[in-house]
């Protein structure tokens, strides 16, 4: 099953180290594929180095796109944690 989905980062630090860390380490529970497409450019979301080679701000918008048989549960992961307040 593919889900795309447009997301508008409301993360304080974007989609930079801690949130992109975060992002990794969640996609780590699903075997389906994940890609943010970001300004052109299309990135695995379960590197932490191509999530961070895209470098998001906060307030732009991302386009999710999964792959697999756990597709819904791993929209729901990405969505969250772009959604997340700061921890701080």
């Amino acid at each position: 099953m593919e889900i795309r989905k447009r997301i508008v980062v409301k993360n304080p630090e974007g989609l930079h180290a801690r949130p992109a860390t975060e992002l990794v380490k969640a996609l780590s529970e699903v075997s389906s594929e994940v890609y943010i497409v970001y300004k052109g450019m299309k990135a695995n979301a379960k590197s932490i180095l191509n999530i961070l080679s895209l470098g998001v701000d906060p307030g732009a918008e991302v386009e999710v796109i999964v792959n697999g048989e756990d597709a819904e549960k791993a929209i729901e992961l990405v969505e969250a944690i772009l959604n997340e307040d700061s921890k701080d």
